[in-house]
């Protein structure tokens, strides 16, 4: 049969057991955290700079380019008769 010192023993040798596990779970989850948010962050930003890239690329080439003010000239109104 156990002595109340060696059940007591076993107890606090438990107790600090828990205490260390409760310790790494801690510091494993704040170190995960920290690596989600500079992995989130880093995402963040490409995506702006992707959708500003986009914006940049389609109103400089894309359907949202200005037109060439020198590719065409209209002509003139002709005073020919035949022109009706």
């Amino acid at each position: 049969m156990a002595t109340a010192k060696e059940r007591a023993a076993r107890a606090n040798r438990e107790r600090s057991r828990l205490y260390e596990a409760h310790q790494k779970l801690h510091t494993a989850q704040a170190r995960r955290r920290r690596r989600d948010n500079i992995i989130a962050g880093t995402v963040a930003g490409v995506i702006v700079l992707g959708a500003i890239g986009g914006q940049i690329a389609f109103y400089e080439v894309g359907p949202g380019a200005a037109a060439d003010s020198t590719s065409t000239e209209t002509p003139a109104p002709s005073d020919s008769p035949d022109a009706q």
